[in-house]
């Protein structure tokens, strides 16, 4: 099968016209149509421009635009698929681990603080005068009642 390249090249030639005229015809700098023809496409701005400078170049040299992208695609198959880095397993359960570890750590003192708070003994935690507790000697004491 002929290269992308090599094909609207022989399309342009066929039609008689030249690079200059296809560049005014689409508006795509001589540079880029001689690197399409070429077949060097990764030396033009990106897939993008690539995908629209195709695509104007077949309806100046009058080729079916679907086709030209569809053997542009297929030329490109190989070379358009990047791997997507592998996320470790290791680094994502142990990062859960120290989740639940934390979620632990924190529950538990909660918790003693909660149980604190409940098992504090009352009332010796007051100053004597405000105390309720019944302390009798004080009563009995009192100069006033003593009597």
């Amino acid at each position: 099968m002929e290269s992308i390249g090599r094909y609207l090249r022989h399309a342009r030639e066929t039609r008689a016209m030249s690079v200059e005229e296809v560049s005014r015809a689409t508006r795509i700098p001589v540079p880029s149509i001689e690197r399409i023809e070429a077949d060097h496409f990764d030396d033009l701005p990106g897939e993008v421009f690539v995908r629209g400078f195709l695509r104007a170049y077949a309806r100046a040299v009058s080729l079916p635009v679907e086709e030209v992208l569809a053997r542009y695609t297929a030329s490109r198959r190989v070379a358009v698929v990047t791997p997507l880095p592998i996320a470790s397993p290791a680094g994502g359960s142990q990062g859960k681990r120290f989740g639940v570890a934390m979620a632990f750590v924190l529950l538990l003192i909660l918790f003693t603080l909660a149980l604190s708070i409940v098992m504090r003994p009352r009332g010796h935690d007051m100053p004597p005068e405000l105390s309720q507790g019944g302390d009798s000697q004080s009563v009995s004491s009192s100069p006033i009642l003593g009597a």
